[in-house]
């Protein structure tokens, strides 16, 4: 038993796995008072005038686990582990200085948005985030729901949003990670390649040395949406195929 369980958790991608892992321990580290769930959360006098700058990177991790919250952590660590992974070894196979930017790049956002609105927890919008960029990639595909209920993925973002404002009276947190989602894909994919702008997004190099590129790995879900401009050129020139290829994949739970 304990040897599946570790096999498994070593099976988890890199970036992944770090992820998930921090996103499981700290909440119980704080649900067992080994620390003060007030040190975790995200607060902008605290990190700027008291110094607390570990506060960015806990409140992205940590969730306060309680009978009211318990049910929904559960679904984020779900959602957290299959987006995340789909992510990783889809669009970014290979590629984990790529995937670990968008994630930086993503949580920076939300700090800076977290000071301002203010928001004290990252792990809900941080969330939507990877899941908002993964459905922009395979929009099509067919992702099922709770009760049997079946629907292209460029839905399922906004299905999250309606689910929690029903179940939990709250939504915004997700409706921030749409945004910030929307707005990685927007500059990484859709600007340069469909207006022809300037990629605005780019991998530093640091990345590269810490997490290298490798070849091979395990084929998953997603592929980077081709140029649109380059599909219109092709039809101009009576090439066929009008239909904008971003991502494919396998329905939710199933392979």
């Amino acid at each position: 038993m304990s040897s599946d369980v570790g096999d498994w958790y070593r099976g988890i991608p890199q970036l992944t796995r770090y992820w998930f892992t921090g996103s499981v321990v700290l909440p119980l580290i704080g649900k067992l008072g080994l620390l003060n769930p007030m040190y975790l959360i995200l607060n902008f006098e605290w990190v700027v005038y008291n110094f607390q700058i570990w506060r960015p990177i806990t409140a992205l991790f940590y969730y306060p686990i309680m009978p009211q919250t318990g049910f929904h952590y559960l679904i984020n660590l779900y959602f957290l582990y299959n987006y995340s992974i789909r992510l990783e070894t889809g669009i970014f196979d290979g590629r984990p200085a790529d995937y670990a930017f968008m994630l930086i790049f993503n949580w920076l956002c939300l700090v800076i948005i977290g000071f301002i609105a203010p928001l004290m927890l990252l792990m809900d919008p941080m969330i939507l985030s990877v899941l908002y960029v993964w459905c922009q990639l395979n929009r099509d595909v067919i992702v099922q729901f709770w009760f049997g209920t079946q629907f292209k993925a460029m839905y399922l973002p906004w299905v999250l949003v309606g689910f929690n404002m029903i179940i939990r009276g709250a939504g915004m947190s997700e409706l921030i990670g749409i945004v910030v989602g929307h707005l990685y894909f927007f500059l990484m994919f859709k600007y340069p390649q469909d207006f022809g702008g300037r990629q605005f997004l780019k991998t530093p190099q640091i990345l590269y040395k810490y997490f290298p590129n490798r070849r091979g790995g395990v084929s998953g879900f997603g592929m980077a949406p081709s140029s649109r401009r380059r599909q219109d050129d092709d039809q101009d020139r009576g090439g066929g195929g009008g239909r904008h290829p971003w991502g494919a994949g396998n329905a939710l739970g199933g392979n």
